[in-house]
């Protein structure tokens, strides 16, 4: 798990406002929300169950009334704060199904979204799930497997950087739960709400294609900390003191793909790539170390992130500094030195995860840990880069085992009246 972590304030994309559009009957409308939101209505042709509901004269809460545009330069669910609860989900494409069904599929996918995102009704067959609620910062991401372009016809298309994933030292995959034709990324801030786009996604996919796996998973709901903060993970530790952010002069070239200049096809031009991976943490063993191994097994103090070298944590880690008996502060297995981009040739990739707990075994251990999602324009330089170095003696990695995996190529956003992907699937 490398020390990066997206903050959880806003950024601007994320707080961008619907343009006017007609009235009409959304869900948010029939919430009666307010001006003092800041949203504008969406556009008009909700469900006419959502119509026939009474008009309420309460507004939403800030959380519901949370609204993310899905037509963007670069899709939703990339750049915006962590969310309160998540779904990952791969499909495959049913046998028969090809270019011109993920053709439709992809259009359908994307027009659900845009009316979820906006807090509308589902296109059709609404399952009322989310009737209530606003939109909640409500994220649907898009991506390509490697499966994907022989299943459609594609291979030319195929980017290079979807190669395999190289083996690591920490892998425990199991295969039935790992990579897929397409991948669907969900988030908000309430669970209805984003079961309910999880529902809605998985009936859109009707006949051309079928689940593969699927993972829940949660955050912190915002607004729980008395200010932002960097989230913790199940191991009590602040996790990814030093994800890149927005405001970086170099952001946009480490995470997004250019629209030229690139060994990328076309259709990638503002795209990102991401790999997942289920990484199951072995709390029990963790948890019988004392903190103090705890905190440079990390590198950091447990209490508020900052270095063992001292400061706060947005202090710069000091690798040389030493104790009284000589010994480097920092240790140099210690997972936050390990992960540093400039111990890495300046790798870097925009960590997005969601915890998991998915119960516990018959022996009493918790099945629990991370749903580690991160997002780069070059796999190799970014993950495969830092990941290779902590196969290479990361303390932490004798209390994490990665047992998923998957990489997927995720285009730039959907203009205004296209669906995601169309460059690729009609181009």
């Amino acid at each position: 798990m490398p020390d990066q972590s997206l903050p959880e304030a806003r950024t601007p994309e994320a707080a961008a406002t619907r343009p006017p559009a007609p009235e009409g009957l959304t869900r948010r409308r029939l919430l009666g929300t307010a001006g003092a939101t800041g949203l504008v209505l969406g556009a008009a042709g909700a469900a006419a169950g959502y119509a026939a509901a009474p008009a309420q004269a309460t507004p939403l809460s800030s959380i519901g009334a949370g609204e993310v545009m899905f037509h963007v330069k670069h899709q939703p669910g990339i750049t915006q704060g962590l969310q309160a609860r998540g779904h990952l989900v791969a499909f495959d494409l049913a046998a028969g199904a090809g270019r011109k069904e993920a053709a439709a599929l992809l259009r359908r996918w994307s027009e659900t979204a845009r009316r979820l995102m906006a807090g509308e009704a589902a296109p059709h067959d609404d399952t009322d799930i989310a009737r209530d609620a606003g939109p909640s910062s409500l994220t649907i991401t898009f991506g390509f497997g490697n499966s994907f372009f022989a299943r459609t016809g594609l291979e030319k298309e195929r980017p290079v950087a979807l190669d395999p994933l190289p083996d690591f030292s920490s892998d425990h995959l199991d295969k039935a739960r790992s990579n897929g034709d397409l991948w669907v990324q969900i988030g908000a801030d309430d669970a209805l709400v984003a079961f309910h786009a999880l529902r809605a996604i998985q009936k859109d996919a009707g006949s051309a294609a079928k689940v593969r796996w699927q993972m829940n998973g949660f955050n912190r709901t915002p607004g729980a900390t008395a200010h932002p903060m960097t989230a913790r993970n199940l191991m009590g530790q602040m996790d990814g003191t030093r994800n890149p952010k927005p405001a970086e002069a170099d952001f946009d070239r480490r995470i997004f793909v250019p629209a030229s200049g690139t060994k990328d096809p076309a259709w990638m031009a503002n795209g990102s790539y991401a790999v997942v991976r289920r990484i199951r943490m072995l709390l029990d063993d963790w948890e019988k170390l004392s903190l103090t191994a705890q905190e440079r097994v990390v590198g950091r103090r447990k209490a508020d992130g900052a270095p063992l070298s001292g400061g706060d944590e947005t202090t710069e880690m000091d690798l040389e500094k030493t104790d009284a008996a000589g010994d480097l502060v920092v240790p140099l297995n210690a997972h936050a030195r390990i992960t540093r981009p400039d111990q890495n040739g300046g790798a870097a990739m925009l960590r997005r995860p969601f915890s998991y707990h998915d119960g516990i075994d018959a022996d009493g251990t918790p099945d629990a840990g991370l749903l580690f999602v991160c997002w780069q324009a070059d796999p190799l330089r970014g993950f495969v880069t830092v990941q290779r170095k902590l196969d290479r003696g990361d303390a932490l990695s004798k209390y994490i085992r990665h047992e998923t995996s998957g990489l997927f190529a995720v285009p730039g956003g959907a203009a205004r009246g296209e669906y995601v992907g169309q460059a690729l699937l009609e181009g």
